[in-house]
């Protein structure tokens, strides 16, 4: 089983937010999940960000590949970092 960290997407038309979670690569972009690990909103001025390094660093370990987005989310966040 292939286990992928991505965002889900959440919100209302036009004011989407979304959530960074742990799935199986062939579960759909909406679709189910095995954890959530944080969210990220695109629409504020700050980019609000909210992520469990813990959480997401133990993920990493085990063999979870992130997505290109959340690759990016990580390294701006210091994800990497607290290893």
């Amino acid at each position: 089983m292939a286990v992928k960290i991505r965002l889900t997407r959440m919100g209302s038309k036009k004011k989407p937010f979304y959530r960074v979670v742990v799935a199986d690569s062939r579960s759909p972009r909406d679709g189910k999940f095995i954890d959530q690990i944080g969210y990220f909103n695109p629409l504020l001025e700050t980019e609000q960000v909210k992520l469990d390094t813990e959480k997401a660093n133990q993920w990493l370990s085990n063999g979870a590949q992130p997505t290109e987005t959340v690759k990016a989310l990580f390294k701006k966040h210091g994800v990497y970092d607290a290893k």
